[in-house]
């Protein structure tokens, strides 16, 4: 028999106690967590309101409306969210004072201050709310798409403002349906109703392709498209009739073949686009088309779950794509039929979008074609050039958009009470966005749990909360790109002063505008045990203290590097997003001084108090990884010696200049490693190359040469 000695005895109790300290620990930090609520209520006292923060704690007691989720079990990937984007929401949109066009365009596509809705589905050729009905080729028997062009309505209403919206939000995706081929190459020769002709086929399909073309041009990639709006619906103006047979020959035989071999086979081709009553349609197109991707449904008519048999009969994507709100409805009663059925519901039947119909219209419900809907109520209602108001539409996608952001994962999330509903999602953050709707009539006190914790929250009748918490990881010190620091109280970010240059430069909050200038860029590069770096783009210097002072008030500025403790920070995640940050030399905090949200005040240190002005988001706008980029292409490298990239701001030409002789190639991608152009070039020593760029919308491109020296790229950026 083994005898065991005090110092094994010691050694086992140290085995035992581990997992328990470590399961005390996780959860002490567990329910030490800090949850955000925003609110809408039906009686509108509260529309997508903040409320006071609330913290995860012990999971005691019992409670019989309960809302479980587990982050571990995880669906689909989420696309985004948004709205159609008519011709007729850019008329009125068009007609508005600058101010006050760019404060509607940021209050719904803005990824930080607005709604950040993330998809924006547009019309090919007229939609309904049109102000005419009309296609890019009048032309009979034009099947050579000679005259094609997006002259008229979308050229003038349409391009301008995707464009305004492209650069809010470069990232947004873009989704395109027609309602309607050209008039000629239809049955009926009338924008009302009739089906494609076989004939005709290969000219639509080519009228496709021209399209993509022409908006590319514009310097707007499509993401995706659905072949037809409504393809059984033969009483819109514009529409046109498409049954599955006919959907999946055209897609077959034309509209896929084509759209691959002109290079566009990276556009989603996402059948159906129609209701829920049909599942036999969508489920044919999917299971006999290898070019199309899912299909995308409205609820005008069935179920939400028929979204949930699509996909599980043919393990392809689904989308939900369209619901409006009339005019005549009440507040309460469409917010929560659309957030049970349209917000939750779809979400938690595989929608990897979810998008309302019309995002603006005008006082009149207009502008319409002669058939167009005259109840729809766009999300946003321009009064006049100076006036808008927010309408129901405009929270029921907020209520998730703002929250849940593109490339989130739906995770599980179950309730005990049936008028309570939830869908739950992880952020590529690793944060956490609970959307939670009680249909009941009267306020019930609900409990989330997690795990083994928990919270009580109150959610009155009628009404959606969306509660946040938890955060990832400060910026990645392995590639670190450039991110704004904004402030959580103000919506301003970290500025340096008048675009200053020189050492000891103050540092100011001012407002951000696609991305800011290189003056608001700031990348964290690790200063070792657990500290960073913070290094302005523009002059490549350092925040840092003013005089190495360490009292509260103290402001900050930017300094030529020194090797000590106030040009080091930690960044420390407080939940839901935001972070705080400290210099390591005082132990105080990043704060804006007066808790001013005005432009142009002061950026000081302060005693640590966990003020708004003291939470900092971090966004980032710039980054060296690859992000899906070919493999060949590298991060930004610094060859100057060998080759040089440029814009020539004044003629809108890159200049590429080499030591290298002979044939090469340049080829220009998008940061999200699309690639807009490519040429062939003959490369002169000490005679810079030009390649006009004028067609590239503004924003930062990734150049990659070929010459007989190698691989090399640059990351320019076209202003």
């Amino acid at each position: 028999m083994n005898k065991t000695t005090p110092k094994t005895k010691d050694r086992i109790k140290c085995i035992i106690m581990m997992p328990i300290i470590m399961l005390l620990l996780f959860t002490v930090k567990t329910n030490a967590q800090t949850v955000t609520p925003w609110m809408t209520t039906g009686d509108q006292s509260k529309l997508l309101q903040q409320q006071n923060t609330v913290n995860f704690g012990a999971n005691s007691g019992s409670n019989p409306s309960t809302v479980t989720i587990n982050p571990a079990t995880t669906y689909q990937t989420m696309d985004g969210f948004g709205y159609t984007l008519t011709e007729g929401s850019c008329e009125v949109i068009s007609g508005m004072a600058a101010t006050q066009q760019n404060q509607l365009l940021n209050d719904l596509y803005n990824p930080t201050t607005g709604l950040n809705a993330s998809v924006v589905r547009i019309s090919i050729g007229a939609s309904d709310l049109s102000s005419s009905s009309y296609s890019y080729n009048e032309t009979s028997g034009d099947v050579n798409m000679n005259n094609f062009s997006l002259n008229g309505p979308d050229l003038t209403y349409l391009i301008p403002i995707l464009k305004k919206i492209l650069l809010i939000n470069p990232n947004i995706k873009i989704l395109a349906t027609p309602w309607s081929a050209p008039r000629w190459m239809k049955t009926n020769n009338s924008w009302v109703g009739g089906s494609l002709q076989t004939q005709y086929y290969a000219a639509y399909a080519r009228y496709f392709v021209k399209y993509f073309a022409a908006m590319q041009a514009q310097g707007i990639s499509i993401w995706g498209i659905t072949p037809q709006n409504e393809p059984e619906n033969p009483n819109n103006e514009p529409s046109m009739l498409m049954n599955s047979t006919e959907q999946k020959n055209f897609i077959n035989t034309q509209l896929g073949p084509q759209m691959a071999t002109a290079g566009y086979g990276n556009i989603k081709i996402i059948a159906f686009d129609h209701n829920c009553d049909n599942t036999a349609y969508p489920i044919d197109v999917l299971n006999n088309s290898g070019y199309v991707d899912g299909a995308a449904f409205h609820l005008y008519l069935g179920n939400i779950s028929a979204m949930s048999t699509v996909r599980n009969a043919t393990n392809k994507n689904v989308y939900f794509t369209e619901q409006y709100t009339g005019s005549g409805g009440s507040f309460s009663g469409d917010f929560g039929w659309h957030m049970q059925n349209v917000v939750i519901g779809s979400t938690n039947n595989w929608a990897k979008t979810v998008l309302e119909w019309n995002a603006a219209n005008n006082s009149g419900l207009g502008p319409r074609t002669p058939g167009g809907c005259n109840t729809c109520l766009g999300a946003i209602t321009v009064n006049n050039s100076t006036s808008y108001t927010k309408n129901v539409a405009y929270y029921i996608i907020g209520q998730i958009s703002k929250f849940v952001k593109p490339g989130a994962l739906r995770i599980s999330s179950s309730t005990t009470n049936g008028s309570i509903v939830s869908a739950g999602f992880k952020n590529p953050d690793g944060s956490i966005a609970l959307v939670v709707y009680n249909s009941g009539g009267s306020s019930n006190t609900i409990r989330i749990v997690s795990g083994s914790s928990a919270f009580d929250y109150a959610v009155p009748g009628s009404s959606a909360v969306t509660f946040t918490w938890g955060a990832g990881t400060p910026p990645p010190t392995g590639y670190p790109g450039y991110y704004n620091i904004i402030s959580r109280n103000s919506n301003k970010g970290l500025d340096v002063a008048d675009n200053a240059t020189t050492s000891g430069s103050r540092i100011q909050q001012y407002d951000i505008t696609n991305g800011g200038g290189n003056n608001q860029r700031w990348k964290f590069v690790s200063a070792g045990s657990g500290n960073f770096y913070i290094i302005v783009k523009s002059t490549q210097m350092y925040l840092t203290t003013e005089n190495n002072g360490t009292g509260d008030g103290v402001k900050v500025v930017q300094k030529t590097f020194a090797a000590t403790n106030e040009f080091k920070w930690t960044v420390t995640s407080l939940g839901g997003g935001y972070y705080k940050i400290i210099n390591v030399n005082s132990g105080k905090s990043l704060d804006v001084e007066n808790v001013s949200t005005a432009n142009g005040a002061n950026i000081q240190v302060w005693s640590y108090t966990g003020g708004l002005n003291q939470q900092w988001q971090l966004v980032q706008i710039e980054s060296t990884a690859k992000m899906g980029i070919s493999k060949d292409i590298t991060a930004e490298t610094e060859d100057q010696n060998e080759r040089t990239v440029f814009i020539n701001a004044t003629n809108d030409y890159l200049k590429i200049g080499t030591n290298h002789q002979g044939d090469g190639s340049v080829e220009v991608f998008t940061i999200s490693g699309q690639s807009v152009l490519r040429k062939s070039v003959s490369f002169v020593k000490g005679n810079p190359s030009e390649i006009e760029i004028s067609k590239l919308r503004r924003g930062l491109y990734i150049v990659k040469i070929n010459d007989d020296k190698g691989t090399y790229s640059k990351k320019v950026l076209k202003q």
